[in-house]
């Protein structure tokens, strides 16, 4: 069984542009559904970014998630000094400023990556971040995917891999 990660952009994105809280109750409601089924979940470096704004977003999150929805991402270690060899191997490439980002312990991306890495088979990530192989101010999540084999693909491509519709 295939289990989905989510990037704190797929709450973000949703929530400020495409399925605000007060109108798509459908999206939120399926969200909640694939939550507690197990389907669909996240990290603790996630929740940090989520719930640093006291926000409706957080609120709707703490009122709606499972309790374990949110995974300790030092599960993951291990992978992580995987995923950072990758991001120092590319250091001709980034910018430093990139790899410092990437690599911050307080940023979600790295660790979601190490999560996923971690059984590549069966977790798939989710996230709106689009590949960008040129770009060198900023590692998006899909280039150590890419590099590592990890599957990922964006929220709508999600709902239909699963045959959810809301």
């Amino acid at each position: 069984m295939e289990i989905f990660i989510v990037d704190s952009n797929f709450f973000i994105q949703a929530h400020r542009s495409i399925y605000p809280l007060d109108i798509a109750l459908g999206f939120w409601n399926k969200v909640k559904q694939l939550a507690h089924a197990g389907l669909l979940f996240s990290i603790d470096k996630v929740k940090d970014e989520l719930y640093d704004k006291n926000d409706e977003l957080e609120v709707w999150c703490k009122n709606n998630l499972p309790e374990n929805f949110f995974i300790d991402s030092s599960t993951a270690i291990a992978q992580y000094a995987i995923v950072s060899a990758w991001a120092i191997s590319k250091n001709d490439h980034y910018l430093p400023n990139a790899l410092n980002e990437f690599l911050d312990a307080s940023e979600a991306d790295a660790f979601l990556v190490s999560f996923a890495l971690a059984d590549p088979v069966i977790r798939i990530i989710v996230t709106q971040e689009v590949s960008r192989p040129e770009q060198k101010n900023k590692i998006k999540i899909p280039e150590p995917c890419i590099a590592l084999g990890i599957n990922y693909l964006n929220t709508i491509a999600m709902f239909r891999k699963l045959g959810e519709t809301f």
